[in-house]
């Protein structure tokens, strides 16, 4: 077969593009492309095996499967993982991992491996820049540790003067947004440079143009694009699964699901580094307490006057909410219990004040109605 050929030469290299089911999607390497085509030569050469198998030396695509040993390791396969692939049935297309190398990065909402850097779109306008919600995306971006870029879609739709404003306040937040309209490509192509070579998550709500800009910027992306809610001035969901598509320039791009509010499963602690404007303040003094949550603890360098300070308390505290409630759903004598619902689901539901809802036994009430004889025959 041509997978001994391959064998000898060493391990077929490929990235995961796709998951669906147990199925995965894997493009090879360009080293896959070049020995595929010379493995397919010799086959024809000698007329034996797979006599239709193409000879293109670009790197191919293989629906492959995962072993049974990654499945009993527990090893999940993620859209970005660098993979094994064994086996390889050029002809079919097909393949099976054999084993999932160590990764660089790991994003669990998005599940996606590899990844170099976030391009956060929103739109200044068709639907209205929320500076809350942008502000609510940039902490989630910034929690990943991931480099994060800020593209600003459908300038075509705001005055000059108008951009001159939303940079000049986001330069404040700590970020250098880049304008474009993607509809009349406007500076799509100085967004392109940075995306070059490097595996990029895009994100950002629903109906700003996340799915036009991949489908400008990849010709064979073809996704799927929706009209914005006139009623909700808010955008449809388009993006159903996660997905890598090869940049001309080199490099992937991964469109994700649009969410209206992230979720924030940050540590408290933590949360204030995540501020560009406030790691300034703390780069070059330091709070009097070294656990100072940054509210009215005296002798805070943080706290102050700046835009998203704001913000910045309300993140807290829904992060301090969230850390409660993983408390006590640790703790075993919390007012939580984890009851199963069936089919594999559970869920946690409180728990009844202990003693008071509980049913008597039947020694327990026997031996009430004993004392009870005894009282009353005394």
């Amino acid at each position: 077969m041509i997978g001994e050929n391959f064998a000898a030469t060493g391990q077929l290299l490929g990235t995961v593009v796709a998951v669906q089911a147990n199925f995965y999607r894997v493009q090879m390497d360009q080293e896959a492309g070049k020995q595929r085509s010379r493995g397919a030569e010799e086959k024809l050469d000698l007329n034996t095996f797979l006599p239709h198998c193409p000879t293109t030396s670009s790197p191919p695509l293989l629906l492959c499967t995962r072993r049974t040993r990654l499945k009993k390791i527990g090893q999940q396969v993620m859209v970005g993982d660098r993979v094994v692939v064994e086996e390889p049935d050029w002809a079919g297309g097909r393949g099976a991992i054999a084993e999932v190398l160590p990764r660089q990065s790991e994003l669990d909402r998005p599940a996606i491996a590899n990844v170099n850097q976030i391009l956060l779109v929103f739109a200044v306008a068709d639907p209205p820049l929320e500076p809350y919600q942008l502000s609510r995306f940039l902490i989630k971006a910034e929690s990943t540790g991931l480099d994060v870029l800020l593209c600003l879609n459908k300038s075509d739709l705001v005055s000059p003067q108008e951009q001159q404003q939303i940079s000049d306040r986001l330069f404040a937040w700590g970020y250098q947004p880049i304008f474009i309209s993607v509809k009349d490509g406007i500076n799509t192509d100085q967004a392109a440079k940075y995306l070059s070579n490097k595996i990029t998550v895009v994100a950002g709500p629903s109906g700003v143009g996340k799915s036009s800009m991949i489908n400008t910027l990849i010709d064979s992306a073809k996704l799927r694009v929706g009209e914005v809610s006139g009623k909700l001035a808010r955008g449809r969901h388009t993006t159903r699964h996660i997905e890598l598509f090869e940049l001309p320039s080199g490099g992937l791009l991964a469109d994700t699901p649009g969410f209206n509010q992230p979720d924030m499963d940050c540590i408290p602690e933590e949360l204030i580094h995540y501020f560009p404007e406030a790691r300034e303040r703390l780069a070059v003094a330091s709070c009097r307490f070294s656990d100072c949550l940054h509210r009215d603890e005296p002798e805070c360098v943080v706290r102050g006057d700046w835009e998203r300070y704001e913000h910045y308390l309300e993140f807290l505290d829904a992060a301090i909410a969230r850390q409660t409630q993983l408390h006590q759903q640790a703790d075993p004598e919390s007012n939580l219990k984890l009851k199963s619902k069936g089919k594999g689901q559970s869920q946690y539901e409180p728990k009844l004040e202990s003693k008071k809802y509980r049913r008597v036994s039947r020694k327990t009430q026997l031996q009430d109605l004993q004392e009870l004889y005894k009282e009353s025959e005394e």
